[in-house]
Formats: structure tokens, C-alpha cells, sequence
């Protein structure tokens, strides 16, 4: 989902939690801040799905659970709220929950131009300290590329890319797949020839 840094007052975390169960529209908050989220491309979409279709017999075979979008993470102690593209849980009291995910495994955000920096920097910064996340992937949905931040020793992480031609690996969950399952039905030439039809 996209980023919508439109003005909201500032809240608590409780007045939030009962605000934004009355939208329509989904909003993370950020330490009394309010971001609303706003609709993705297809591309995006398709992205995310992609993943989803995949990783679903295989996390069902493992006890663990991935959803899409619609579903709040709360990052840690602290009082931050995000809805990422796609989250995976194996934590039992997570696969019970009505609310939101609270010990995620993997945390997925699709990468669009207005969001790619936030996603690589602040959300990076904000998703490292929930303690049960092993890995966060970033996927570009201008171009077949995948990165990848796998939590190592204390506070130590480690990055890896990957490009067109490569299987994906995402070791918490043992799961792996080329990285084209990921883009099917994406088409870059379109996108490029609208950019160009629109500059």
C-alpha cells in the first residue's frame, strides 16, 4: 500500500485503535501519528498475491499463516501500527487473533516509486526492532528485483539481492522460489511505455 501523509490530529494508541476500527480506509500510526494508506497499482497487487499463492500450501504444511494488506501488525512495545503488503506469522497466539499480527516471521512491502525510500530507511528502522522478525523483503514493481534483510546476532542483519534468473530464498520459513513466479503477469514494457507516452 501507498503512503498518504494527509494531516490527522495526533492520537493515543487507544484513541487511534477505536478511530481506525471505524474507517474505511486503512491508516498506520506512528507514535501519535497518523499515515493513511491508500490503493496500490495492479502490478502492486499482483506482486503481493503472487507471493501469497505460493507461500499458502506451503506455510499451512508448517503451522504458520501469511495475509495480505488488510491485516495490522503491531510493531513491538512500541505503539506503531502498519499494515504491510504481506505478513507471515507462526506464532500461536497470532493465528488466533481478531486484531492484529504481533509476532511476525516475514514482513513483505512492494516497492513503489513514492514509498521505496520510507520503505528502505524509517520502515526498515521501525520493522528490525519487533523482536520475533527474522526477515523483511523488500519487492520492486518497477523492475525484477528483490532485496532481502535476514536478522543475524544481536543486532547484526544481513542483505542480500536478488535479480532476474535467481530463486528467491526466504530461510525463516525454509521456502524458495524463482523470482519470476513473483512478477507473473507483470509487464514492464507497458509500464515503460506509458512513463514514456506521459513525459
Amino acid at each position: 500500500m501507498i503512503s498518504n501523509l494527509n494531516y490527522y490530529p495526533q492520537m493515543t494508541v487507544e484513541e487511534y485503535l477505536e478511530w481506525e476500527s471505524q474507517q474505511e480506509l486503512r491508516h498506520e500510526y506512528i507514535e501519535g501519528e497518523i499515515i493513511a494508506m491508500t490503493g496500490g497499482t495492479i502490478p502492486h497487487t499482483k506482486i503481493y498475491l503472487n507471493l501469497y499463492t505460493a507461500l499458502r500450501p506451503h506455510l499451512r504444511q508448517r503451522g504458520c499463516e501469511a495475509y495480505v494488506a488488510d491485516v495490522k501488525v503491531k510493531a513491538g512495545t512500541k505503539n506503531r501500527y502498519f499494515y504491510p503488503d504481506l505478513v507471515v506469522t507462526c506464532n500461536a497466539e497470532d493465528l488466533k487473533a481478531r486484531d492484529c499480527v504481533q509476532n511476525p516471521t516475514v514482513i513483505v512491502e512492494v516497492l513503489s516509486v513514492s514509498t521505496a525510500n520510507y520503505d528502505r530507511t524509517k520502515k526498515l528502522q521501525y520493522y528490525r526492532q519487533i523482536p520475533s522478525l527474522q526477515e523483511y523483503i523488500l519487492i520492486d514493481s518497477e523492475a525484477m528485483s528483490v532485496e532481502i534483510y535476514r536478522r543475524g546476532e544481536g543486532k547484526m542483519w544481513f542483505y542480500c539481492a536478488y535479480e532476474a534468473g535467481e530463486a528467491i530464498a526466504i530461510d525463516s520459513i525454509n521456502f524458495e522460489c524463482a523470482i519470476e513466479l513473483l512478477y507473473e503477469g507483470v509487464s514492464f514494457e507497458d509500464r515503460k511505455k506509458e512513463n514514456d507516452e506521459n513525459s
